[in-house]
């Protein structure tokens, strides 16, 4: 039960990292549980936990494009600084959030799952649908895109 719990709790969480909006990411998170409902009450219930996360990916994509889209900014990129968990302590949720739900697809769901911080490799293999290649490239990406949005964020007086 406590399991089941922690598990819609990351599902929600997935929602509103990938979407930046705690109403979409409801919407988003009851539509998927009612789809679960109604495929069980059909005798073809979810095979697992991450049927739940790809049914929810599609749905954030389709109500993301549906909404504003974030400004392609140019920002110098560095792996993540010694001083970065300084700078992420200062972050609100909903910063995260709109920094995630910026990125393209299917960047910006590994970098969701990734930051849930409980999945493994092979869950976000599974979940965004790519090669470990692929993946790898988008997580490094990622962590530098975030470091230098952290820097024009909250720069650092550390060099």
């Amino acid at each position: 039960m406590a399991e089941e719990k922690q598990d819609l709790l990351q599902l929600y969480r997935f929602c509103f990292l990938m979407l930046a909006d705690a109403a979409k990411a409801e919407e988003v998170f009851h539509a998927t549980l009612r789809q679960a409902a109604q495929q069980a009450a059909n005798g073809e219930p979810p095979r697992d936990r991450l049927w739940f996360f790809r049914n929810a990916r599609w749905r954030c994509l389709e109500a993301g494009e549906r909404s504003l889209q974030a400004e392609d900014v140019k920002l110098a990129q560095d792996e993540l600084a010694a001083w970065a968990p300084s700078q992420i302590k200062k972050l609100e949720p909903q910063q995260l959030a709109v920094w995630i739900s910026g990125a393209p697809d299917p960047q910006r769901t590994a970098l969701a799952l990734f930051y849930l911080d409980e999945f493994n490799y092979r869950d976000l293999l599974s979940v965004t649908e790519l090669k470990p290649l692929e993946l790898s490239k988008l997580l490094c990406d990622g962590r530098r895109q975030f470091q230098a949005w952290l820097d024009a964020t909250f720069p650092s007086t550390q060099t």
